[in-house]
């Protein structure tokens, strides 16, 4: 039995099973991006679009935390972890020109690459870590080499102009480190990430996972990313904003 679906604290929370908390999570999401490509650009001073603008940014950012939580759940839970990989290394590089044509209207920019390549060095990330757990007993050494791993990988995410870099990496190491410990995950992941203030919306959400499934449809999931961002991209285009 999962301890964290037994924690008299949480119990009450617990009321979302995943598929509910990701397609919130694409709904956050999909907010966010339309306002970045279709509302800020429109933006002149005071009036309904900024106060609008302004709620789907607060809106936009509970999809970060949601998505970086259920990569960690993904770890934990798949059956086959290599695929899990490939297939965020392949859709990776199927959403990177609807990426760079939603971000800069351009098919190729190396400045900026998206958050399924950012996804992907998270789940290698604490992989490797989680190989290492195994082959030391003693928890100090490998709590000291973790957070070497992190901050390399957190450099490289840098180096490859990843979406969210090292926080992604910092937020997805805190969830697997925390797996047992939900609060805190979200408590240190949220500070973080601080920031981004209205993120602790998306870390306190993560709190009410039932450790349920859903009903969930694997390409829905999958390609709604590239999908959404290439119509935005295009619209962007064509309305030369």
């Amino acid at each position: 039995m999962d301890t964290r679906f037994n924690q008299t604290k949480l119990k009450k929370l617990q009321i979302f099973n995943g598929a509910q908390l990701k397609y919130l999570a694409f709904a956050s999401m999909l907010i966010d991006h339309v306002n970045n490509a279709l509302i800020t650009p429109y933006l002149n001073g005071q009036g309904f679009l900024l106060h609008l603008s302004n709620l789907f940014s607060i809106l936009g950012r509970i999809a970060f935390p949601l998505f970086v939580f259920f990569l960690v759940e993904g770890f934990f839970k798949t059956g086959n972890r290599m695929k899990y990989l490939i297939m965020l290394l392949i859709f990776g590089v199927i959403s990177e020109v609807p990426f760079d044509l939603f971000t800069s209207k351009t098919c190729f920019s190396p400045y900026w690459n998206n958050i399924m390549f950012t996804l992907a060095l998270c789940l290698i990330t604490i992989w490797i870590i989680d190989i290492l757990k195994d082959k030391i007993s003693n928890k100090y050494p490998w709590y000291a080499l973790s957070i070497l791993i992190v901050a390399f990988f957190g450099f490289l995410s840098m180096e490859l102009n990843l979406d969210y870099d090292y926080h992604a990496i910092v937020v997805a190491y805190l969830f697997y480190i925390f797996y047992d410990k939900p609060l805190l995950g979200a408590g240190l992941g949220y500070i973080s990430i601080i920031k981004e203030l209205y993120s602790f919306i998306g870390f306190g959400m993560t709190l009410t996972y039932n450790g349920e499934r859903g009903k969930q449809y694997k390409w829905f999931n999958y390609f709604f990313y590239p999908v959404h961002i290439l119509i935005l991209g295009l619209l962007r285009i064509y309305l030369n904003i």
